[in-house]
């Protein structure tokens, strides 16, 4: 796909804006949006037509939960070959390239991004629906101060759905996979939450976590919370998104700043770029032009 394409003339791609596990992410136009809307979206391009990324796109677009911690699909269009899900367009890259740049973030700042995360994940399992895949590179962050939301459904399943939860292997990102999920369980919210205490770890670490390696969490306030989101017997564990959360916000976390800002990692769209004059000039028109040109000359002179 190039820059103007239109999908099943409704998305007009303006630029690449990034590239995900299920193909190319794009800004575009929306053209059927409201009145007084500017219609600009990001859209999944799927990159494949086998079987089982066409299943993986068209349940994450099945997922609509509304909240303003998520990004969930808002529309899909299909023609031809060629289908893309749309979405909100996110301008402030991801919480895996905040952590590139800056490393370790001040434990007050993750504290922020985590209470975020978790109340988008207690509106995720209240819709009976488990992620599958929280880590950084799927936690995206508007511009200019933490404001977290949670995108990037293509794994995630209905629990109640017996369809969707018979995946071949394990599905979801090594580092970040609770034990029981190594160990074939089914899929349940308290292995979000365990992903959620490895996402702590490396907020406050700036390290990426080891493959089969209980995350250790540093010395300060946040670690026996973080601690008891890893444990490896998930009845340890905080019972819920919303359970977790509440035990967050009991936590008094010292102001340590400066706090990193986020910059606009989208920017503008590209402007359309021609020449400034007509490239073809009639005989008749230039003949004008010219004369025109000359009777100015004489008038100076």
């Amino acid at each position: 796909m190039t820059e103007g394409t239109a999908v099943a003339g409704r998305y007009v791609l303006l630029d690449r804006v990034g590239t995900g596990g299920m193909g190319a992410v794009w800004r575009a136009r929306d053209v059927r949006a409201a009145p007084g809307q500017d219609g600009v979206v990001a859209v999944k391009v799927l990159g494949g037509h086998d079987a089982s990324m066409l299943l993986r796109f068209v349940r994450e677009q099945s997922v609509r939960i509304r909240h303003p911690h998520v990004v969930a699909p808002t529309g899909w269009a299909a023609e031809d070959h060629q289908v893309v899900l749309a979405m909100d367009l996110v301008r402030g890259g991801s919480v895996a390239d905040l952590l590139l740049e800056t490393g370790a973030l001040p434990a007050s700042y993750a504290a922020v991004l985590l209470d975020q995360l978790l109340q988008a994940l207690t509106a995720v399992h209240a819709a009976g629906v488990v992620h599958r895949d929280v880590k950084p590179a799927n936690l995206l962050l508007e511009p200019g101060s933490p404001y977290l939301r949670l995108g990037d459904f293509g794994v995630a399943v209905a629990v109640d759905d017996i369809r969707l939860t018979r995946d071949r292997g394990v599905v979801g990102t090594d580092g970040y996979l609770a034990p029981e999920v190594l160990a074939g369980a089914p899929p349940e919210p308290r292995h979000d939450l365990y992903a959620v205490g490895v996402v702590a770890s490396q907020l406050l670490t700036g390290r990426p976590p080891r493959p089969g390696v209980r995350p250790l969490v540093p010395e300060g306030p946040l670690r026996p919370w973080a601690e008891a989101l890893t444990e490896p017997d998930p009845d340890l564990r905080p019972p819920s998104a919303a359970i977790a959360l509440e035990r967050l916000r009991r936590i008094e976390v010292p102001p340590d700043l400066p706090w990193p800002t986020v910059p606009d990692r989208v920017g503008d769209p590209p402007r359309p770029t021609g020449p400034r004059w007509p490239v073809v000039v009639s005989a008749a028109s230039l003949v004008v032009i010219v004369g025109c040109l000359v009777a100015i000359g004489l008038m100076l002179t």
